[in-house]
């Protein structure tokens, strides 16, 4: 059965895309912990992250690291910090999100937001992007 991330990438479900490659999206996560809480994948569904092969694993690395800049620009924080739990979706997947304390990278805890407002971030952080 496809995981919810691949009913994404076919579009079964809508999202909030930031960026899409032939092989990546990324896009907002639907319950942030933090506002601008961006989720990355590999469109292939393969579960786990370190069953990656090392140059798609790379790849991912990379282009996760591309939505940064664009991701600092729109949401002020300190830092954005990137996490790796793979428990929730059976799809492997790289959170980044933007941290003021360390308290801001509980996973326990959800933020608020509406489709409305995650709509318009999505727009914000886009317009940032400077994908070559």
């Amino acid at each position: 059965m496809a995981s919810i991330f691949s009913k994404i990438v076919q579009g079964e479900i809508p999202s909030h895309k930031i960026a899409e490659t032939e092989e990546f999206l990324a896009f907002l996560d639907a319950f942030p912990i933090t506002r601008g809480h961006v989720l990355v994948i590999p469109k292939v569904e393969i579960d786990y992250l370190f069953d990656l092969d090392e140059g798609l694993f790379t790849r991912l690395m990379l282009f996760a690291r591309s939505i940064v800049p664009a991701l600092e620009k729109t949401v002020p924080c300190k830092r954005i910090g990137v996490s790796v739990i793979g428990l929730e979706v059976p799809h492997a997947h790289v959170h980044l999100l933007p941290l003021n304390s360390m308290t801001d990278a509980d996973f326990t805890k959800k933020i608020k937001i509406t489709q409305e407002e995650l709509a318009d971030l999505a727009s914000q952080i886009r317009s940032n992007l400077n994908l070559s």
